[in-house]
């Protein structure tokens, strides 16, 4: 089963079709990269799944779950930027565990996760530096 799933999503600003019809299927446990020139939708295409804009047409489903018109809090999904400026005067562990934060998991779960995806990404000796 997908733990992502994107149906005939399509983003408009007017008259103007900046995502036409993306489907993909995600597996949870899978890694997905969005590659392309800058102003082809990568972002758009990310903030809608996280919510931050309206889809225009098409569903989006998180763990079977159509959250294609929930609000961003309540869909458990969390955006890491391009840019460290989001928060430089945390350490990566910090920045890392914030989202989980947020949503007022508890430390020692949090301290778990964020251990488990920095060996994932091989970053385990960067944990208390400063971005």
């Amino acid at each position: 089963m997908s733990f992502l799933q994107l149906d005939d999503v399509t983003k408009r600003y007017g008259d103007l079709a900046v995502i036409k019809g993306v489907s993909l299927s995600v597996k949870k446990g899978e890694f997905l990269v969005f590659v392309g020139p800058s102003g082809c939708g990568k972002s758009t295409l990310l903030r809608m799944i996280a919510g931050l804009e309206n889809v225009s047409d098409g569903n989006i489903r998180i763990d079977g779950r159509d959250v294609t018109h929930v609000e961003p809090a309540r869909r458990e999904v969390a955006m890491v930027f391009q840019s460290y400026a989001l928060y430089p005067h945390m350490s990566v562990y910090d920045n890392m565990a914030f989202g989980l934060r947020m949503i007022k998991t508890g430390e020692h779960e949090i301290r778990e996760r964020v251990i488990q995806a920095a060996r994932t990404l091989q970053i385990e000796a960067l944990l208390e530096r400063r971005p």
